[in-house]
């Protein structure tokens, strides 16, 4: 067993080195990439990670079905990849593993990377997939992925994602609750120069009976662990669903998060779907 142990935390270290070149007081650099890495927020919960020649999205969303009116957020289209082109998912449910989107965003071919023990189906046609162990780094051309522990709010198997690429690294939460993992994600990988996280502390009634308890990150959470995570700053995402009386958000949750973050010296910076990451 503490053999096994070893290997793991070994794999899971050289997930921070994999794909990057180190030159003496200097920062990481992708291997490969001598471009900067752009980010733009989709709708819900996805990202869009940019490279010159290359293109990763992180749950992307643009079934108008999925939620329905209780979305407010524009879906942004993802059939305009550049390059090689690749989909991460947290985890199956709808809403991150949209399946019209997985197609369009791979219609020129790519990959469909899933967190090991989940079955994302349909699967695009022409797509190639790939699931991903935790703590297992996967080389996708200029970005190097690494599937790391997640709590859903149901106990459905579920990841987050950390991703170098372009002399940055970002934390994608997916729609986490908040777990024990935090500290040792953020010994092995961090700082992060970003940190996607869900922050609407959701409270489901579809399952009897009800907890009463946030199935999702709440906003407070939110600041914890991109503080333990050491994040430069703190992207809110999976947040903006209103009048299903199932699914009830809390209050303000960004107003909430800046409150938060306020107190602990955090950058917020809160984006629209559509818009991409200042960096600066």
């Amino acid at each position: 067993m503490n053999k096994h142990i070893r290997r793991r935390e070994f794999l899971s270290a050289c997930a921070g080195l994999a794909g990057t070149v180190m030159f003496p007081g200097s920062r990481a650099v992708a291997a490969g990439n001598s471009g900067g890495l752009r980010i733009q927020r989709l709708a819900w919960a996805g990202i869009r990670l940019q490279l010159p020649q290359a293109t990763l999205f992180i749950d992307p969303l643009i079934n108008p079905d999925e939620w329905g009116a209780a979305l407010k957020d524009p879906l942004i289209p993802v059939d305009d990849a550049i390059g090689d082109t690749y989909v991460l998912i947290t985890h199956t449910h709808g809403d991150h593993f949209d399946a019209k989107a997985a197609a369009a965003a791979l219609s020129k071919g790519g990959v469909l990377v899933h967190p090991a023990g989940t079955n994302p189906l349909p699967i695009p046609q022409g797509a190639r997939v790939r699931p991903s162990a935790p703590w297992e780094p996967q080389l996708l051309g200029d970005f190097t992925a690494t599937a790391v522990p997640a709590s859903d709010g149901y106990g459905d198997p579920q990841s987050s994602w950390v991703v170098s690429a372009g002399d940055r690294r970002i934390f994608h939460g997916g729609d986490t609750l908040w777990h024990g993992h935090w500290w040792r994600i953020g010994r092995q990988f961090g700082p992060f120069d970003a940190a996607f996280l869900p922050v609407n502390g959701a409270r489901f009634g579809w399952r009897q009976p009800v907890s009463g308890q946030p199935g999702v990150l709440t906003p407070e959470q939110a600041v914890a662990a991109a503080t333990i995570l050491g994040a430069r700053r703190l992207v809110p995402i999976h947040y903006g669903v209103s009048g299903i009386p199932e699914y009830e958000e809390v209050h303000d949750p960004v107003g909430r998060l800046r409150e938060a973050a306020d107190r602990k010296s955090i950058e917020v910076q809160s984006l629209e779907p559509g818009e991409w990451l200042d960096w600066k």
